[in-house]
C-alpha cells in the first residue's frame, strides 16, 4: 500500500498541484458539513441512533454501497485482475466475481430472516437479540467483538485516506501524519457528531455518487484512450485474457464452490451481523421498506462490482497498448494510470472515489461503534434524561474518535505493510464467533447453561483457526484456507456453544 503511494507522490505532480486538489477536497468537505447542518438540525439521541426510522428505502439502499465498499476495495479490486494467483499460478481474472454471486444469498437470508427478528423485537443494537435468545455475557461477547473488528477495520480504511491526503497534500508544507490524521478525524466528527445516523444516510448517499462517477469516468475514459466506444468496451473486455469468472480447481483457493459459499456467509456477517450496515437498515420506517432496500442493494452492488471488475481489464489492456512497465504490486495500477496518464479530470475523481469510499465507511462506522458502545454497555435505554444521553453519548463519540486516531498512527509507527495487513485480517476473524453465537441461537432451541464460558469459547476458536490457517499446507496435504476460515471459526464457536447448552424451549 505504501508503495504505490509513494510512487504517486515521485510522479503526480506531472497532473495536479497540492492547491488544486486541496482545493477540490475543501468543496467536497464543505458540502459534506453543509448536509450535516441540514439534517442535524434539532437533532436528539433517536435520530443519532436510528433517524426515528423515516429513512428513504432508496437512500439506504444506495448509501451502503459506499458504506460496504472500503478504499481498499476501490484499488485492489480492479488491480487483482490481471495478478497472478499465487497458488494456482493463474491470473485471478474475474474470480473475485464468484464471491458477488454469493452475496445475493447472504443478503436474500438478511432480508428474510434476520431483518424480521430486529425489525420485530424494535432494536437499535442488533447485539439485543443475544442477550434475550442466549444471555448476558453472549450479549457483552458480541457486541465487543464487533466493537473489535470495527475499530481495527475503520482505522485501516482511514489510515489508506490519510496517507493519500499526507502524500497529495501536506507532505509539500511539511505537515506532520500526526495532523493530517487527527484533521480527519475531525472532519468526519464534525459532520457526524450532531445527526449521527440520520445524518450518515444522507452524506453516504452524497459520497456514493463521487465513488460511482469516479468508476464510470475512469472506465469511459481508458474506453476511448483504446479507442472502443462505449458498446464495444464488453465484447473487447470478455475476449481479453482477464474475464474468466469461474475456476473449477477444488483445492484452489479460487474454487468456485468455495468462494460462493464463503461470499453467502461473508454477506452474512459483514452485513447482517455487523452493526454497522444493519444500523441503516433498521432507521426504515418498517420492515418492507427495509427489505426493499436489501433487494435493491444487491443490483446495484452486482452491477459497481462487475464494473470495478472491467475496470481492471480494462487498466491492463491500456498498459499492454501503450507499453507500460505494470508496477511491482497490482494495487499500484489503478492509482499509477489515474494520476500520471488519464489526466487532470481521472485524477481528480480518482482522489474524490478514494476518499469517498474511505470516508463512507469510516463515517458510518465511527457512529455506529458509538451506537453499540452506548446501547450495549451504557443501557442507554434505561436513562431517561435525554440531557444525560446526549452527553454520555458526546463523550463516548470522542473517545472513539481519538481510538480511532491512536490507531492509525500505531499503524504509521509499524511502518510495515504486512504487519499492518496481519493486523487487519486478524481482525476479520472476529466475525466468526458472531456467525457462531446467532447462529446457535437462530437454529437450535438449546439454552447455554454456562453463559459465562461464552466469551472463553469466542476467543478460543479465532486462535485456533488462526494457527490451522498457518499450518494447513502442512498437516492437510496441500490445502489452503480461503475466505471459508470464517465457516470454520463460526463452526467451532457454535460446538463449544453446544457443550455449554442443554434442552430447552
Amino acid at each position: 500500500m505504501n508503495t504505490w503511494l509513494n510512487t504517486v507522490s515521485l510522479q503526480k505532480k506531472r497532473v495536479m498541484s497540492p492547491i488544486l486538489i486541496l482545493s477540490i477536497l475543501g468543496i467536497y468537505f464543505a458540502a459534506l458539513l453543509l448536509i450535516a447542518y441540514l439534517t442535524g438540525k434539532k437533532s436528539d439521541t433517536n435520530d443519532f441512533f436510528t433517524a426515528n426510522r423515516q429513512s428513504p428505502w432508496y437512500l439506504v439502499a444506495f448509501g451502503m454501497i459506499g458504506t460496504s465498499l472500503s478504499g481498499v476495495t476501490f484499488i485492489s479490486v480492479p488491480g487483482a485482475v490481471g495478478a497472478v494467483n499465487k497458488a494456482t499460478g493463474q491470473l485471478n481474472q474475474f474470480g473475485y466475481f464468484q464471491l458477488v454471486l454469493g452475496y445475493l444469498v447472504g443478503y436474500f437470508f438478511i432480508a428474510t430472516v434476520l431483518m424480521p427478528i430486529y425489525y420485530r423485537m424494535n432494536l437499535i443494537s442488533i447485539y439485543g437479540y443475544l442477550e434475550q435468545r442466549l444471555g448476558h455475557w453472549s450479549y457483552k461477547t458480541g457486541a465487543a467483538f464487533f466493537l473489535l473488528s470495527r475499530t481495527v477495520g475503520s482505522a485501516f480504511r482511514l489510515f489508506l485516506a490519510a496517507e493519500v491526503l499526507q502524500i497529495g497534500i501536506f507532505n509539500a508544507w511539511k505537515v506532520p501524519f500526526f495532523v493530517t490524521v487527527f484533521i480527519t478525524i475531525v472532519l468526519i466528527w464534525i459532520y457526524t457528531f450532531k445527526g449521527g445516523i440520520k445524518t450518515i444516510i444522507w452524506t453516504d448517499t452524497f459520497q456514493t455518487i463521487f465513488l460511482i462517477s469516479a468508476l464510470v469516468i475512469s472506465v469511459v475514459l481508458i474506453s476511448g484512450e483504446l479507442h472502443l466506444s462505449l458498446w464495444e468496451m464488453p465484447k473487447a473486455v470478455s475476449e481479453s485474457p482477464f474475464s474468466q469468472i469461474f475456476f473449477w480447481d477444488p483445492k484452489a483457493d479460487n474454487f468456485f464452490l468455495k468462494q460462493f459459499v464463503s461470499g453467502a456467509f461473508i454477506a452474512i456477517v459483514m452485513t447482517g451481523l455487523d452493526q454497522d450496515l444493519m444500523q441503516k437498515n433498521l432507521t426504515c420506517k418498517h420492515i418492507g421498506d427495509a427489505q426493499k432496500n436489501m433487494f435493491w442493494f444487491c443490483v446495484i452492488l452486482v452491477f459497481v462490482n462487475l464494473l470495478f471488475l472491467a475496470l481492471g481489464a480494462l487498466l491492463y489492456m491500456y498498459a499492454g497498448a501503450k507499453g507500460l512497465a505494470l508496477p511491482a504490486r497490482s494495487d499500484e495500477l489503478y492509482p499509477m494510470l489515474a494520476l500520471n496518464h488519464f489526466g487532470t479530470l481521472a485524477g481528480v475523481f480518482f482522489l474524490l472515489g478514494i476518499t469517498a469510499s474511505s470516508y463512507a465507511s469510516a463515517d458510518s462506522a465511527l457512529a455506529s461503534l458509538t451506537t453499540s458502545f452506548c446501547v450495549d454497555f451504557l443501557n442507554f435505554r434505561q436513562i431517561k434524561s435525554e440531557s444525560r444521553k446526549l452527553m454520555l453519548k458526546n463523550w463516548v463519540h470522542v473517545g472513539f474518535s481519538f481510538l480511532l486516531l491512536l490507531v492509525i498512527v500505531l499503524f504509521k509507527l509499524l511502518n510495515d505493510d504486512s504487519v499492518v495487513n496481519s493486523v487487519f485480517k486478524a481482525a476479520g476473524y472476529t466475525y466468526g464467533p458472531l456467525l457462531g453465537l446467532f447462529f446457535f441461537g437462530l437454529f437450535t432451541k438449546r439454552v447455554l447453561s454456562s453463559d459465562y464460558l461464552v466469551p472463553f469459547i469466542c476467543v478460543l476458536s479465532p486462535i485456533l483457526c488462526y494457527i490451522l490457517n498457518l499450518n494447513s499446507v502442512e498437516w492437510l496435504g496441500g490445502y489452503k484456507f480461503g475466505f471459508e476460515i470464517l465457516l470454520l471459526n463460526g463452526a467451532l464457536t457454535f460446538a463449544g456453544l453446544l457443550l455449554l447448552s442443554k434442552r430447552g424451549s
